[in-house]
């Protein structure tokens, strides 16, 4: 199909807070090789793109500047050397960036099917999700049936994935949250144990519990060193994020003494390659788990792409539950 030469997109007009969000008329994305054009739907709203607008998160060199890391839509253009997926093929992917745009560019391989009985907009909430976790949790972390695994911040979009696809791996979980009622959430979700972080201390109940085989983190700052109190001999910690910070002091010897490890990653910067290599995993197990009934899409709330700003106070005042999206396509 014939595109036209330019589109809507909201962009970061200077590091700052949501306000900085502009509409902007920009050129649409030409497919590289093995790339293909989505028409987007809907794009999710992640925190990595809070943190790009606000100069924290500088996306990769060959990345659109446009935020928005994962979209749901309609294929309508293909680039050289793409093979499975045809004009009109409706998808999620993982973006290197520039899902807040009414087209995007992406690899072939990190984009999905849509899961059987999946809207377009709760598709959306998937690929950066998804990806995070398994690749964190299982591909990484190694998560096994029947170990204790604790999650933080339980009720955002990270967290809601991580109690789902932990306890349908059989893993016994915890999960901390802010509130008495996103503790609520966290025990609908699967959680065998959740807890209130203003008032509990996690340490102590894992401690009790026998340890954490296996910790999600990103808090950072001083929860690094609790996260590691809380472990059970021979114990991971996978950290993601420092939203707390990345700066602490610790005493490693107990990383030896008891046999802890302590790893992390991030997505963006990984190459295609890895990215399809979870990509592929994520399908494979993931996408049956969403199909069954075990896996469902926590959706906070949805809101226009032009009221991008309005989604970035709404993700930064952490209150919210879940994911939330911008509706692109009218």
């Amino acid at each position: 199909m014939a595109l036209s030469h330019s589109m809507l997109a909201v962009e970061i007009s200077q590091p700052g807070g949501p306000d900085v969000l502009q509409p902007v008329s920009v050129p649409v994305p030409v497919p590289g090789h093995g790339q293909i054009i989505i028409r987007v739907a809907y794009a999710g709203v992640n925190r990595p793109d809070a943190l790009q607008r606000a100069g924290m998160y500088a996306p990769p060199a060959s990345a659109s500047p446009l935020p928005g890391l994962e979209c749901s839509g309609t294929v309508v253009e293909v680039g050289p050397g793409v093979s499975r997926w045809q004009i009109g093929d409706q998808v999620c992917a993982l973006l290197p960036g520039g899902g807040y745009a009414e087209y995007v560019a992406t690899h072939e391989s990190h984009a999905l099917p849509i899961p059987r009985g999946l809207s377009l907009r709760d598709a959306a909430c998937l690929p950066e999700t998804c990806f995070t976790v398994w690749s964190n949790v299982v591909m990484r972390g190694g998560l096994q049936a029947g170990e204790r695994f604790l999650v933080h911040g339980g009720t955002s979009g990270i967290g809601t994935t991580a109690i789902q696809i932990a306890q349908a791996l059989g893993a016994r979980v915890f999960a901390t949250a802010g509130s008495d009622d996103k503790v609520q959430v966290c025990r609908d979700l699967g959680a065998e144990v959740a807890l209130n972080y203003r008032n509990e201390d996690f340490v102590q109940v894992l401690r009790d519990a026998g340890g954490a085989n296996l910790i999600l983190d990103m808090v950072g700052g001083p929860y690094i060193e609790r996260n590691l109190k809380a472990l059970a001999d021979d114990g991971r910690l996978v950290q993601i994020a420092f939203l707390q910070g990345p700066k602490v002091t610790l005493n490693w010897a107990e990383l030896m003494t008891r046999r802890l490890t302590f790893t992390g990653s991030t997505l963006r910067p990984q190459s295609d390659l890895a990215k399809a290599r979870i990509a592929r995993e994520v399908e494979a197990h993931v996408w049956p788990m969403i199909e069954r009934g075990a896996f469902r899409v926590v959706l906070d709330s949805e809101y226009s792409l032009a009221d991008a700003p309005a989604a970035h106070w709404r993700i930064e005042a952490e209150g919210h539950v879940g994911k939330i999206v911008l509706k692109v396509e009218t």
